[in-house]
């Protein structure tokens, strides 16, 4: 499945590594390591438009015009506590970027998105906001914390994800059509329980070994 707004990630290194994490006999230690790995690769694509200025520069031989990133940085904005996996890769490439963070948790019985924690830089309007979440499922977390990131006064979101569904890609490109995503893959279908099959299974829980 393709649609307009998203983008699929399909470089070999992505792909390879996400063989190895849906595997249900890769470790925890591992599974973060992987994790942490693919967020870079994420992380190259998602950031690709950023724009550019140019300043000069001296390098040892002589003076330069070079180019560098224009504005404010960055804030990545990971949906708790899964997102915290991204994050970690994300900020190896871009360590000044500001972080927010989005706390939500999905109701087992509605599995609607419930907040419980938020906090965002203050300047969040003048800065592209990249939102962080390894699975799009049904995309309640995901739209939920767009909504809120737009409502603390966020004008460019990106959504970054692991795996997606293409239930989650169709309702987050309907209620969120200016936010595109981008994901390592889109897998076949959401479960009973509004898990991605085949998918890879609860990611904060393989990330933290808690279950």
């Amino acid at each position: 499945m393709t649609a307009k707004g998203v983008t699929v990630v399909g470089h070999p290194l992505v792909a390879h590594k996400l063989t190895l994490m849906r595997d249900k006999t890769t470790s925890t230690k591992s599974f973060r390591e992987l994790l942490r790995e693919i967020s870079h690769l994420l992380c190259y694509e998602a950031t690709r438009d950023l724009e550019l200025t140019e300043v000069t520069i001296e390098t040892p031989l002589q003076s330069m015009r070079a180019p560098k990133l224009e504005g404010k940085k960055l804030v990545f904005a990971p949906i708790l506590r899964a997102g915290m996996g991204l994050l970690e890769g994300m900020l190896d490439l871009v360590p000044s970027a500001r972080v927010a963070h989005v706390g939500l948790y999905r109701d087992p019985a509605t599995l609607r998105a419930v907040e419980y924690y938020f906090k965002a830089p203050e300047d969040i309007a003048d800065r592209t906001v990249i939102v962080l979440d390894p699975m799009l499922a049904t995309a309640n977390s995901a739209c939920a914390a767009i909504e809120r990131l737009k409502q603390a006064g966020a004008r460019r979101i990106l959504f970054v994800c692991l795996l997606a569904a293409p239930e989650g890609v169709e309702r987050i490109r309907a209620e969120h059509p200016d936010v595109p995503v981008y994901t390592a893959a889109i897998d076949e279908r959401l479960n009973d329980h509004g898990y991605i099959v085949p998918g890879l299974g609860d990611a904060g829980d393989r990330m933290y070994g808690t279950k």
